[in-house]
C-alpha cells in the first residue's frame, strides 16, 4: 500500500509492549506450567490474521505475552470501561470494536494495519464464551481476510479458563497450552449478495473447523462434527 495510507504503530506502545509482554510472561510462567508448541508455523516478518478461541479474559494477554512478534489486538469496547482490563488494554493500544455493530472506519483501520505488513489477534467468535466450548463464529475474519488476502494461523488455547486465576493463586499451578496450527488460505469469494454473506460465514465457519482440531474434544463446542485435524 502506498506509503500515505500504511498504519504506524504509535512510538509510546512499541516502547510499553516489550515491556509488557515481559512483565505477563513472567507472571503465567510463574502462576502456570506453561507449554507453547507449533512456533515454528509462524510467518515471520509477514503479515497475517492469528484466530484464537476465546474462553475467558486471559486468552489475549497470554498469546500476546508468547508470541514471538508483536501482534496487534482487537478488543471488545465495553472491556475498556472495566477497572483494571480497561486499563491494561489501553496501555497495550488494543483496538477498541462495538460488538456486533457495522464500523467501516475500524474495519478500514484493521485491512490497513495488516496490508501494512503487521499481523493481527482476533477472537472470530466476537466474545467469551466463559465456557471451554466454542460457539459459532461471526463472519468478520472472512471479510478481513477476503479484504486483505492475508493466511490464517489457528490458535488453540487450552486452560484459559474462568476459574483459571482462582486455581492459579491457591498454588494449583495449573496448565497453559498455546498450539499454534500451520498457516492455510480461505477460499476466494467470487458471489455477490446474499450468497456472498453466506460464504464469507462459511469460511468463518472454516477457520473455527481448523481451530477445533488443534483443541480437545470439550473445547470444540459447535465445531465437534466438523473440526478438520492438524496433522
Amino acid at each position: 500500500m502506498n506509503a500515505a495510507n500504511a498504519y504506524h504503530v504509535p512510538i509510546r506502545f512499541k516502547i510499553i509492549r516489550p515491556v509488557a509482554k515481559f512483565v505477563f510472561r513472567g507472571v503465567f510462567r510463574t502462576l502456570a506450567r506453561v507449554q507453547i508448541l507449533g512456533k515454528e508455523n509462524i510467518l515471520y516478518g509477514k503479515p497475517y490474521v492469528v484466530a484464537m478461541n476465546h474462553v475467558s479474559i486471559f486468552d489475549p494477554p497470554f498469546v500476546a505475552a508468547f508470541w514471538p512478534e508483536q501482534l496487534e489486538i482487537i478488543g471488545a469496547i465495553d472491556v475498556f470501561s472495566k477497572p483494571g482490563q480497561g486499563q491494561l488494554l489501553k496501555l497495550y493500544g488494543v483496538i477498541p470494536v462495538h460488538r456486533g455493530d457495522y464500523d467501516r472506519s475500524l474495519l478500514t483501520k484493521i485491512i490497513s494495519i495488516i496490508k501494512s505488513g503487521i499481523p493481527l489477534l482476533i477472537a472470530p467468535e466476537g466474545a467469551r464464551s466463559h465456557e471451554p466450548g466454542m460457539r459459532r463464529a461471526k463472519p468478520g475474519i472472512a471479510y478481513i481476510v477476503e479484504q486483505t488476502g492475508v493466511p490464517v494461523l489457528p490458535v488453540g488455547l487450552i486452560g484459559t479458563t474462568e476459574d483459571f486465576w482462582s486455581r492459579a493463586i491457591h498454588g494449583q499451578k495449573p496448565s497453559l497450552e498455546m498450539r499454534i496450527g500451520k498457516p492455510f488460505t480461505l477460499p476466494p469469494i467470487t458471489v455477490k449478495g446474499v450468497e456472498k454473506h453466506a460464504a464469507r460465514q462459511r469460511n468463518a465457519d472454516l477457520v473455527m473447523s481448523y481451530l477445533a482440531g488443534l483443541l480437545p474434544e470439550e473445547y470444540r463446542g459447535v465445531y465437534a462434527e466438523s473440526a478438520i485435524s492438524a496433522s
